[in-house]
């Protein structure tokens, strides 16, 4: 029986109500595949930082790299430690030491789900560069506290950064709808997105069955609300991706509906997996957390290891459940009510 190792970093908040029910509908998808999943969990959140003043322990990157997968559950908790430093300490170095420079998520309403939106029908997969750009942390604050104070931050644009990024952007495009969609603001980023809009055309020429759009990042948000059901790939820099992300999210019913999957394409280190939702420190522990984007992130890693028809299993349990009316609106079910719901529907 083939084994995957798994490292599970809980988190905060809702964190680890969400990957215990992930783990219960994987676990049980994998027995009915034939392999199994074999997971050590890390106590590394804000918690950990108030205990021992960092997000995980100076070998945590040494220690995750004998893994195949890592699933993330939240991460943050600003009552006690501020998100600047959450985010730079546990998310962004897992992200860039493991070279995860695809970050992948799907926007599309499950059966059952009613967004705020009466757009019906669209498929929506957002590309967002994941270890550059505007998110590289290039920068400094001088004279902190006078008059005179001066902050910069510097977004940093590399050719093999961004032609990567763009090239798995077209790759998706060409096995889905053959449409790619570049999102910039070279009106106004005279550099860095002039820069990006050159590669781009410079990679679409090597994909001459996709056809390509280039939309500023204004008229894309205005896209995404008035005709979705146009769009099929979406790839952009790491803050344009981080915004356009989260209104797909909205866009499809919210955040608990909403996954995604910092990848490694050329799998020489783990690829990590988690919802978009933040932490909701004021619902932890409580069982009303919904664990469907976790649930579909885990899917998602399952066939990034190469268990493929297990992952579609799990994603049609989730669907069947949503199409019974169950877990889609905040409160409605609880968190085991979900999951047991998954796991009745899951067909193995």
């Amino acid at each position: 029986m083939k084994t995957h190792k798994i490292a599970l970093i809980p988190g905060d908040g809702i964190g680890a109500d969400v990957t215990g029910a992930a783990m219960t509908v994987l676990d049980a998808a994998a027995d009915g595949f034939g392999f199994s999943l074999e997971t050590e969990s890390f106590p590394w959140s804000c918690d950990w930082y108030l205990q021992h003043g960092r997000m995980m322990p100076e070998d945590g990157i040494d220690i995750l790299r004998g893994f195949d997968a890592i699933l993330l559950g939240a991460v943050g908790w600003p009552a006690t430690v501020p998100d600047s430093v959450s985010l730079h300490g546990l998310l962004l170095p897992i992200r860039k030491a493991f070279d995860q420079y695809a970050n992948i998520r799907p926007h599309r309403l499950l059966p059952g789900v009613e967004g705020p939106l009466k757009s019906a029908g669209f498929d929506i997969l957002c590309i967002r560069e994941n270890t550059e750009g505007e998110y590289s942390g290039a920068g400094g604050r001088v004279h902190q506290g006078r008059d005179n104070e001066v902050a910069i931050e510097t977004a940093i644009f590399t050719r093999q950064g961004v032609e990567r990024i763009i090239r798995f952007g077209f790759d998706q495009a060409r096995a889905r709808r053959k449409h790619l969609t570049s999102v910039t603001k070279s009106n106004a980023q005279k550099h860095s997105m002039v820069f990006w809009d050159e590669i781009t055309r410079m990679v679409a020429a090597d994909y001459p069955d996709v056809t390509v759009s280039h939309m500023h990042i204004d008229a894309m948000a205005a896209k995404m609300v008035m005709a979705p059901q146009d769009l099929d790939v979406i790839v952009a820099s790491n803050l344009f991706g981080d915004i356009l992300t989260d209104l797909g999210a909205a866009i499809q019913g919210g955040l608990g509906f909403a996954a995604s999957a910092n990848i490694c394409p050329d799998r020489s280190n783990p690829s990590m997996f988690e919802p978009v939702h933040g932490s909701a420190p004021d619902i932890a522990g409580r069982d009303i957390a919904n664990p469907i984007a976790t649930i579909w992130s885990g899917a998602m890693m399952l066939d990034h290891l190469g268990e493929g028809a297990a992952a579609a299993a799990v994603l049609r349990a989730v669907e069947t459940t949503c199409a019974q009316g169950i877990g889609l609106r905040p409160g409605s079910h609880s968190t085991g009510q979900i999951t047991q719901a998954i796991l009745s529907a899951l067909k193995v």
